[in-house]
């Protein structure tokens, strides 16, 4: 894990990462500019952890993402595709508009 280290976490007391309730927002927070978040989250989901904000995504988050994928074994990679599909090209977008209708 030695991505751990240029986590946005990684100055930050580790206790404040395994909370419950309205502190979990809190928690996300530190994710959303890490620049190792991706890394951070398959982690958590390959192997499993039941317990903190890992990623930007709580344990009930992950839950549910291993519920409706249990046959994904790593992570990253599917991880790596759905983050470059997030944001297709315009053209893309318009075809994607047009299947809707």
């Amino acid at each position: 894990m030695a991505w751990a280290a240029h986590g946005a976490c990684s100055d930050v007391d580790p206790d404040s990462l395994f909370v419950s309730g309205a502190a979990q927002h809190r928690a996300k927070r530190v994710c959303g500019s890490c620049p190792v978040r991706l890394e951070c989250l398959a982690e958590a989901l390959d192997n499993r952890i039941e317990y903190g904000v890992w990623g930007g995504l709580t344990a009930r988050e992950r839950r549910t993402l291993l519920r409706q994928l249990p046959e994904v074994v790593r992570w990253r990679p599917l991880l790596d595709a759905r983050l470059s599909s997030a944001t297709p090209a315009r053209s893309d977008r318009s075809r994607y508009a047009g299947a809707q209708e």
